[in-house]
């Protein structure tokens, strides 16, 4: 039984929230119109992962297109400097809810749009079906005194990482 499979529901949404918490620039993967994966880097918005990710985007980028043509995507967290990686699979939607964009809005966003009324301005809502992580505890740092541990003991038990695959 993987870690995951023991959590909770409410659980299994803490633990990716500390993930994305820590990791905030993710890869966002649509599909292109011929099918291919499309990847580009976003900023995850602060705002507590509770199911659903949210970024900003201009409504005339090609990723508006791609998610209009086929909603599933994928987003990817990677932190090597922690051994910590997140692989979310979602629905994605654009909208153009001006509440949430004030709610959501940081002044690090003026260097791509001019201010939160930037007509232009869509925000990209994926809900998350399925997520999957691999989380290294004590980082390198711990990783490899569990390796340099198994060598000298013959265990390797203690190298395996906190990881799960979870349904939400």
């Amino acid at each position: 039984m993987t870690v995951a499979e023991a959590m909770t529901r409410q659980e299994s949404i803490d633990k990716i929230a500390d993930l994305v918490h820590e990791i905030r620039t993710a890869m966002l993967v649509t599909l292109d119109e011929h099918g291919r994966p499309r990847s580009r880097p976003m900023g995850t918005m602060e705002s507590r992962f509770d199911g659903t990710i949210w970024f900003f985007t201009s409504m005339d980028s090609t990723k508006v297109t791609e998610i209009e043509q086929n909603a599933k995507v994928n987003v990817a967290y990677a932190k090597s400097s922690s051994e910590a990686y997140l692989s979310l699979t979602g629905t994605a939607a654009v909208l153009n809810d001006r509440e949430r964009m004030r709610e959501l809005w940081t002044p690090i966003l003026r260097v791509w749009f001019e201010s939160v009324e930037d007509p232009a301005l869509r925000l990209i809502r994926i809900d998350v079906d399925e997520a999957e992580y691999w989380d290294t505890p004590g980082g390198k740092v711990g990783a490899l005194f569990r390796l340099v541990k198994g060598m000298v003991t013959g265990g390797g038990e203690d190298l395996k990482s906190d990881n799960g695959y979870i349904i939400l």
